[in-house]
C-alpha cells in the first residue's frame, strides 16, 4: 500500500507552505487525483485521516478528492476516448498509436487554512 507514503509526501508539502505562510492550521487538503495513477482514493482518505492526527498544524483536517477521469488521445483517427472502458486500442478505428492525455496526474489542488 503505497498511499501511507503518498500521504507523508502532501503532508511534508502542506506542512512547509503552512511555515512559510504562518498558518497556525490546515481546515482542508484538496487533491486532484488522475483515474489511471494507481492509488486508491478510500486507502488514501483512511490513511489521511490517521496521519493528520499526528501532525499539530493538520489535526482533524479534512482531504477532499477530485478525480480526473483518464482520456486517451488516438493520433490515427484524432478522436479522443475513454481510456478506462477501452485501453489503449482506439474504439473509432482499432488503432494502438494513442496516447493518454490525462488521468495520471497527482496535484495538490488547494487548502483551507485559519
Amino acid at each position: 500500500m503505497h498511499e501511507l507514503g503518498v500521504v507523508f509526501h502532501v503532508i511534508d508539502e502542506i506542512e512547509d507552505l503552512a511555515k512559510e505562510n504562518d498558518v497556525k492550521h490546515v481546515n482542508s487538503v484538496t487533491l486532484q487525483i488522475g483515474t489511471v495513477t494507481g492509488i486508491v482514493p478510500d486507502y488514501l482518505i483512511d490513511c489521511w485521516n490517521w496521519a493528520v492526527q499526528k501532525h499539530e498544524v493538520m489535526t482533524d483536517c479534512i482531504l477532499h478528492i477530485e478525480k480526473i477521469e483518464a482520456i486517451t488521445h488516438c493520433e490515427s483517427c484524432g478522436k479522443d476516448y475513454n481510456t478506462i472502458i477501452y485501453g489503449k486500442t482506439c474504439p473509432y478505428c482499432q488503432s494502438e498509436d494513442t496516447y493518454l492525455l490525462q488521468g495520471n496526474e497527482f496535484m495538490i489542488k488547494e487548502m483551507e487554512v485559519y
